[in-house]
């Protein structure tokens, strides 16, 4: 009985000291904290990072001309502030390389309008002036991959040799509702409150691997999203770009001059189509194509429908860059000390659309790593593991660059084989959803980090950041790393106006970012890197993901 009280006192003691000692491990080093948010808030140069990927270089289409002067731009400040390995990788191939280089869209008859729009990217020009009168030639598109076919039996059939030299206004007009709401929101204590609490769990749904179609019903389609892996998604995204090819190539085949699509979005903020597979350089192109605002195009519709005299003109410049078949990763380092081969990577995506110049989506983002750099270095802190950012092109068209470096430097996720540098990497941490303040993390299913996070979280409460999420989050470069089992992360940020207003439309600028948001993302970001860079041990993982099922149309199978 003693023995086993003293055994059990023995284990308690070295419970409480390992308890003790993981406590202290991760406990903020306040210190270096109070220096990073000096820095940050006192000698910030944020927005002039911005100022510089915006106005300067954007838009920044991946593969454009202001993709590449950016990143050029971008590893000749890492140079100058003493940065290492500084480089310009390459991945691909891409694809079409595109830019367009003047745009104009006028209404003529039956009064003069200028109209608001925005070329779609990758759409062809138009060699000049295009004027005529429209026809409505609706295409209605469906979710359901099965209904969406058999639309566009419908088109071909209804449509064939109707369309000999048209104007095409090519969806059915939309109806715009009574905007009740602010465009712009922080979230609220309970909001935050309510993220931080685990959803609750989703019943798997069956999934057919040799035919993964998406429910029509939202919540079968809820469950469907909530268990396909990415080589469902994959699968599905190629199905659609065989279906999108042939519906271009009807619509070169039957001599469409222009296409003219309503975009989503209203007062004059508009969200324009975003080019669908035309990167690729064996994709069909479309007919010259542009995207208005609701407003214009209803308009244009109304006039139709009673008929009166309609007349529209349109010129589209633009130039294609097949010759750039890569494209580019930004990467600099700043070197560890005792374990300088071991990584703490931090990342936004570089590219953007080209309707605006790209500021919340995601010069933001970038401008935040950069800055996060800047002051690490300016204040010369000790860290042990080498602290590596990288800025990616082409993650609008489905996280190209992260996945492809990746693949090359960390794993395969088809495979699973991990290379050396797998093991390496404690996090990785990335930026990119807009301009909004840093409420907390999303911890992607990683509660083993919740302690950690919540230690590095506490200086910064005062500033708002007080919510750990283990819930996931989507649709951005950390899913790369975290499809191989390598921690990746994305922040919670205030919503602001990114989807109302920002993301992807022709108002994604620089003065819609709010600097002081930018300033604290900064200080925290930058926090957690040094306290990464000098944890004791790399955070801990999930188990490692499955490898992906052998797909059938990777091999041209359909």
């Amino acid at each position: 009985m003693l023995r086993r009280n003293l055994v059990s006192f023995a284990l308690a003691a070295g419970l409480l000291i390992c308890s003790q000692w993981a406590t202290a491990a991760d406990s903020s080093d306040l210190a270096v904290v109070n220096r990073i948010r000096q820095e940050a808030m006192e000698r910030s140069r944020v927005m002039e990072h911005l100022f510089f990927l915006t106005d300067v270089h954007g838009p920044r289409l991946t593969s454009s001309p202001g993709f590449e002067s950016a990143a050029q731009w971008v590893a000749g400040q890492s140079k100058q502030w003493g940065l290492a390995n500084v480089a310009l990788e390459k991945w691909g191939p891409f694809g079409r390389g595109w830019a367009a280089s003047r745009f104009a869209v006028h209404l003529v008859e039956p009064q003069y309008s200028a109209l608001i729009g925005a070329p779609i990217p990758w759409s062809p020009p138009t060699k000049g002036v295009i004027s005529g009168t429209p026809m409505l030639a609706p295409l209605r598109p469906d979710n359901d991959l099965d209904k969406y076919k058999l639309e566009l039996e419908r088109y071909y059939s209804e449509y064939r040799g109707r369309l000999r030299d048209q104007i095409i206004l090519f969806r059915d007009p939309r109806r715009l509702e009574l905007q009740t709401e602010a465009p712009s929101r922080r979230f609220s204590p309970s909001e935050l409150s309510e993220r931080a609490l685990a959803p609750d769990p989703i019943e798997p749904i069956p999934i057919d691997p040799e035919n993964p179609m998406i429910p029509a019903d939202p919540a079968l389609r809820q469950r469907f999203n909530a268990y396909a892996p990415s080589y469902f998604s994959d699968r599905l995204r190629r199905q659609r770009e065989v279906l999108f090819n042939e519906l271009n190539k009807f619509l070169v085949d039957e001599g469409v001059r222009l296409v003219i699509y309503p975009t989503n979005g209203d007062g004059g903020t508009i969200f324009p189509a975003t080019g669908g597979f035309s990167y690729k350089p064996d994709a069909q192109l479309p007919p010259p194509s542009l995207g208005l605002t609701p407003e214009h195009y209803n308009r244009i519709v109304r006039l139709l429908e009673r008929k009166q005299p309609v007349r529209v003109e349109a010129e589209i410049e633009a130039q294609y860059y097949d010759d750039t078949t890569d494209s580019l990763n930004v990467v600099a380092e700043i070197p560890g000390g005792s374990r300088s081969d071991e990584l703490v990577i931090i990342g936004g995506h570089l590219d953007s659309w080209d309707f605006a110049t790209g500021a919340t989506d995601n010069a933001a983002g970038c401008a935040v790593m950069m800055e996060v750099m800047r002051i690490l270095k300016t204040l010369d802190l000790k860290m042990d593991r080498t602290v590596r950012m990288v800025l990616w092109g082409g993650e609008e068209q489905g996280l190209l660059g992260s996945r492809a470096y990746v693949k090359k430097h960390f794993a395969d996720p088809a495979t699973m084989q991990l290379q050396p540098e797998h093991g390496k990497v404690s996090a990785y941490y990335n930026m990119d959803n807009g301009s909004g303040k840093i409420r907390g993390v999303y911890l992607q299913g990683n509660d083993m980090v919740r302690p950690t996070f919540d230690a590095w979280l506490s200086p910064f409460r005062d500033l708002g950041a007080t919510t750990l999420a283990i819930r996931n989050t989507g649709g951005t470069d950390h899913l790369s790393f975290d499809a191989v089992g390598i921690p990746g992360f994305q922040f919670i940020q205030d919503p602001l106006e990114y989807n109302s207003r920002t993301h992807h439309t022709n108002m994604d600028v620089y003065d819609r970012v709010q600097a002081p948001d930018l300033m604290q993302a900064a200080a925290i970001i930058a926090s957690f890197v040094y306290h990464t860079a000098n944890r004791p041990e790399v955070l801990p993982r999930k188990p490692l993901p499955k490898p992906l099922p052998k797909d059938p149309a990777a091999s041209g199978s359909m």
